[in-house]
C-alpha cells in the first residue's frame, strides 16, 4: 500500500494481469491433459480429458458377459467415475497454486 493506505493500481494491475497469464496456461495444460480411469483391475479404462471430456472406454472381453449386464455398467461407471477423480486431483494441482484458494470468493472463473 502507498502512504496514507492507497493500494497501488498499478501493481494491482500487474499482479491481476500475470495472474491470469498463469491461469491461462493452467488451463491450456488442462485441456491438453488425458486421464484414465480403470475399473475392475483394469477390466474397463476410461479416457478424459482435462476438461471432462469423455475421449475413450476400452472393455477387456473378460468383462462381457450376457447374462450379467449390470456388473459391466458397473465398472464402466466406477472407471468414470476413477477418471474424474484423477481430471479433479489435477485441476486442483494446476489450478490451487495460481488462484491461491480464491475459488471460494465467487469470482468468475476461479
Amino acid at each position: 500500500m502507498r502512504p496514507g493506505g492507497q493500494p497501488n493500481l498499478q501493481q494491482m494491475m500487474k499482479q491481476a494481469q500475470k495472474m491470469q497469464q498463469q491461469l491461462a496456461a493452467a488451463q491450456a495444460e488442462l485441456a491438453a491433459a488425458e486421464l484414465t480411469g480403470t475399473a475392475g483391475g483394469g477390466l474397463v479404462t476410461v479416457t478424459i480429458s482435462g476438461a471432462g471430456e469423455v475421449k475413450a472406454i476400452k472393455i477387456d472381453p473378460k468383462a462381457v458377459d450376457p447374462d450379467d449386464v449390470e456388473t459391466l455398467e458397473d465398472l464402466v461407471l466406477a472407471a468414470v467415475h476413477n477418471a474424474n477423480d484423477a481430471v479433479r486431483k489435477l485441476t486442483e494441482e494446476k489450478m490451487g497454486p495460481v488462484t491461491g484458494g480464491m475459488g471460494g470468493l465467487g469470482l468468475p472463473g476461479l
